[in-house]
This record gives C-alpha cells, sequence and structure tokens, in this order.
C-alpha cells in the first residue's frame, strides 16, 4: 500500500495544482478574450471592396488590396535570399566545419539574434540599406532587413532537424563510395526536410507579423504597386497599414479588419506547419 502524505504535504501539492489550472485557464481565456474581441470588431468591416481595391481620398474609400500584395512580396523577396543562407550555413555548420570553437561562437550569436527587438532591426536596416546603400524605402530594403531576423531562425532549425538524421545514414551513404555533398543532398537533407519546412513557416510567420523593423525600411505607402516598382518604392505591408489605419487616420474599423485578416493567417500558417511536420515524417 502507498504511504499517505501528511495532511500538511497534500494540502500544499492540492494549492500548487490549483494555482497551475487557475494560471493555466486566466492565461487561456485572456487569449479566447483577444481573438473574439478582435474578430467581434473586424470582421464586419471585411468586405470585398476592402480586400480588392486600393483606398482613394477622391472616392473616400479603404482598400488593403496594395497591403496584401505588398506583404506577398515582402514575403517571396525575403524567402528567396534567406533560404540559400540560412540552409547552407546550417549545412556547413553541421556537416563540414572542424573548429567546434567556432560552431558554437556562432550558434550563440545566432541565439542572441533572435532575443534583439525588432525595431532594433529596423534601425539598423535604416541605416546601412536605406542610408550607407542608398536604397529607397521599399520591398528591397524591407526584406533584407528581414533576412537578419530571420536567418537566425533558419539556421537553428536546419541544425537541429540535420541533427535529428542519424549517423548511421551518413556512414552507410558514405560506405556504399558517394561523396559527402552527394550523401547530404540526397540522404541528409530529405530525412531533414520536415524541421526544415517548418522553420521556414514559422520564418513567413515571423514576416507576415513583423511591422517595427518595416517602418523604417519598407514605408507606409499604400499607393498600388506591381513588383518590381514596388521594390524601390514606398510599399506599407499588412502590419503597417494597420498601424498607419489605427493611429495616424483613427480607422479603427479598416484596423480590427486588417488584424482579423491578420489572425486568420496566423492560423492558417501555424496550422500548416505542424501538418507539413506530420506529412513530411511519414
Amino acid at each position: 500500500m502507498k504511504e499517505k502524505l501528511p495532511l500538511r504535504r497534500r494540502v500544499y501539492d492540492s494549492g500548487l495544482r490549483a494555482a497551475l489550472w487557475l494560471c493555466a485557464g486566466g492565461t487561456c481565456a485572456l487569449l479566447a478574450f483577444l481573438i473574439g474581441y478582435i474578430f467581434y470588431r473586424g470582421l464586419g468591416h471585411i468586405t470585398w471592396e476592402l480586400l480588392t481595391t486600393q483606398t482613394s481620398y477622391i472616392k473616400n474609400t479603404i482598400g488593403i488590396l496594395p497591403n496584401i500584395l505588398n506583404t506577398l512580396y515582402i514575403i517571396f523577396a525575403a524567402m528567396l535570399l534567406v533560404l540559400p543562407l540560412g540552409i547552407g550555413a546550417a549545412v556547413y555548420l553541421t556537416e563540414y566545419a572542424a573548429n567546434r570553437k567556432i560552431v558554437v561562437l556562432i550558434e550563440f550569436a545566432s541565439e542572441t539574434l533572435t532575443g534583439i527587438p525588432s525595431i532594433i532591426f529596423g534601425l539598423v536596416g535604416m541605416l546601412f540599406f536605406v542610408q550607407k546603400m542608398g536604397l529607397a524605402p521599399g520591398v528591397l530594403a524591407g526584406s533584407l532587413t528581414l533576412v537578419i531576423m530571420v536567418l537566425p531562425t533558419i539556421v537553428r532549425t536546419t541544425q537541429e532537424s540535420l541533427k535529428t538524421v542519424p549517423q548511421s545514414y551518413r556512414e552507410g551513404a558514405l560506405g556504399l563510395g558517394v561523396g559527402k555533398w552527394h550523401m547530404i543532398r540526397t540522404v541528409v537533407l530529405p530525412n531533414a526536410m520536415d524541421g526544415i519546412v517548418t522553420g521556414c513557416i514559422l520564418a513567413v510567420g515571423r514576416i507576415v507579423g513583423e511591422s517595427a523593423a518595416l517602418l523604417f525600411t519598407a514605408g507606409f505607402g499604400l499607393v498600388l504597386h506591381d513588383f518590381f516598382t514596388a521594390l524601390q518604392s514606398s510599399s506599407a505591408t499588412l502590419t503597417v497599414a494597420l498601424y498607419v489605419y489605427a493611429n495616424e487616420r483613427g480607422e479603427t474599423g479598416a484596423a480590427f479588419a486588417i488584424a482579423s485578416i491578420l489572425m486568420v493567417l496566423t492560423f492558417l500558417l501555424n496550422l500548416s506547419a505542424n501538418y507539413a511536420g506530420k506529412k513530411l515524417k511519414k
């Protein structure tokens, strides 16, 4: 028979358990309230006109089509630049680098970069890409700034995925006489693809929700541009547009509508990350 705990210990354990459940319930209730309030205030303002037109001062209408396209432009340009850099750096650090001290130093620097506030990246991006390099505020300057932000995430998630591949896979491939790069390309990377894809989706989620780093680099422009024009033209993403409509124009309805769209996008990205991870593991 199990020995009964003293009354004082049982009361203490019950109190801690109750406090834990109270904190968890309070957190979930607060999250549900915030999500519900945003949808309550925003869903009624989402119209076809809002999604498919641009803001017009003459017609006194609000449209966020340029902001949706600018968000897609930013995602495409940033991921196009960061994927080769991040995956290549992770492969080198995991498979090729021999000096462990340098690897540890780079990993520490990557983890430190993930904790820096995004507004700092925005200021650095403005000083370097806009002022020093002479780029105009737009998609290109914003994408380069976001590359610096999400690069540590891509590197670390890819590294951890590569480390989960059993060493016997590598030894078996090398034992068959293939070269190291051929082994990495055909054996290691395919088996680590689930973690790489999940890391990429999480990086896209951070890009979609980023505003502070883009205020000084991508600009506040609400005009509809094609991709190549937007590279060197002021182009506000959805999050920047939310800031503009809420704080500068007092259009709270449009701001809550954009917030609702961003909540749906975030949910879909997290859902796709979980689905991709489970699908690739099978």
